[in-house]
């Protein structure tokens, strides 16, 4: 009887972590995000974490945190979405303005190429805004189709900077052919984040 009794206490332990574990969302590198988010309206699901790494040494520079209303490892599949979505990045170090403004530079340069021209300007808006981030602050980016990207610079909204085109080419930094680290893109698509 003792035996069934602690194998059924066990279970309830395993099942009671599990749920716990599920109500509170993902953690990578000590930073954590939950599960969902509100983002007008819409409950969004996390579809997973990535940590943004630079230079040669690998030096961690933010988590990030992508929210989708449905979940895929698919990149296309996310790219091509009508649905709306959020990206939250949180520093783990800190960045200035010109440091964040050269990495949007480099990764819409890397991955909408051909969309430069017609982006040239939204792009300006974006690095406008920007500002020196401090460890634990967050820039979140909120997609919605037929409008654009809203801007929220450490809780501070800057403003909407307009386009679909804008919003995909701006999430392709992440999930295009050439992220600034391949351990962000597989974190961000469910992968482990690394």
């Amino acid at each position: 009887m003792g035996t069934v009794m602690h194998r059924s206490l066990l279970l309830i332990g395993i099942v009671a972590a599990w749920g716990a574990g599920v109500a509170h969302g993902k953690e990578c590198k000590g930073v954590s995000f939950p599960e969902h988010a509100q983002v007008e309206g819409s409950t969004l699901t996390l579809n997973g974490l990535g940590m943004r790494k630079a230079t040669m040494l690998k030096v961690n520079v933010y988590v990030a945190a992508l929210y989708v209303v449905k979940t895929s490892s698919d990149p296309n599949t996310i790219l091509q979405s009508n649905s709306s979505n959020e990206l939250i990045l949180q520093f783990v170090r800190n960045v200035d303005a010109g440091d964040i403004s050269k990495g949007w530079d480099e990764g819409f340069a890397k991955n909408a190429k051909g969309q430069l021209p017609a982006l040239k300007e939204r792009i300006a808006m974006l690095n406008g805004w920007m500002a020196d981030m401090k460890t634990g602050q967050r820039l979140t980016f909120s997609f919605r189709p037929g409008v654009g990207v809203q801007v929220n610079v450490n809780g501070t909204e800057k403003g909407t900077i307009k386009g679909d085109d804008f919003a995909r080419a701006l999430l392709s930094i992440w999930l295009g052919a050439e992220p600034p680290n391949p351990e962000i893109k597989a974190g961000l698509l469910g992968g482990a984040c690394g």
